[in-house]
């Protein structure tokens, strides 16, 4: 291999990197009308409060690479019985204003009409509507997302444990940010993926 090859070759993996989609190696979430919630079965457990060791993040992309971000404030809880998730209409609700990225003006930009229109959507919020068990600490969640003014139910995986007086659930997908009406396509020779990859870390205790 001469040396012009040598110099070219880190380059070139270094454009392939950052041309990769994050969502191809997360689960799609299946993606349905909103559907209505059931009466809630927390009475039958105990309600457990989102702490602030949760965290809800986000990966975007575009054709020349990726940006990370999440959201600083949200509120939520959900039910515990029998060492396990129970319930629905449990919910998640969003400060979309806290919305944070890795970059300045792209946050600026996330906040106005073009993506989440903050303005005009303070707020998303999950609402719990189905939940299967799968296996051992592994469940199909389904929930209705109201994400920039639509509501869509979405299904995904995540795994939950209890231990030490803690609830924990992890999960890990992509939507396709179409589906809730955010459609601004980028620059033409730069253009952004349809598809946005939400992972949420939770942790969460007895409500006191």
């Amino acid at each position: 291999m001469n040396i012009k090859s040598l110099i070219l070759l880190p380059a070139a993996s270094l454009m392939f990197a950052a041309c990769e989609n994050p969502a191809e190696k997360t689960t799609k979430a299946t993606v349905k009308d909103a559907v209505e919630v059931t009466a809630s079965t927390s009475a039958q457990g105990v309600k457990y409060v989102l702490s602030s060791n949760s965290e809800i993040l986000f990966v975007g992309s575009k054709v020349t690479g990726s940006h990370s971000g999440g959201f600083k404030s949200f509120t939520g809880s959900f039910t515990v019985a029998d060492h396990a998730l129970v319930g629905s209409g449990q919910r998640i609700v969003i400060d979309m204003n806290s919305l944070w990225t890795d970059t300045e003006k792209l946050t600026g930009h996330l906040k106005s009409e073009d993506f989440f229109n903050v303005a005009k959507n303070p707020q998303a919020i999950f609402e719990l509507t189905k939940l299967n068990s799968a296996a051992a600490e592994q469940f199909e969640v389904s929930g209705n997302l109201t994400l920039n003014g639509t509501t869509k139910n979405i299904t995904f995986p995540a795994t939950a444990s209890l231990a030490d007086g803690k609830a924990k659930v992890h999960a890990k997908f992509n939507i396709n940010r179409k589906d809730f009406g955010i459609i601004y396509a980028g620059k033409a020779d730069d253009l952004i993926r349809d598809e946005v990859v939400l992972e949420l870390k939770l942790e969460a205790a007895p409500e006191a």
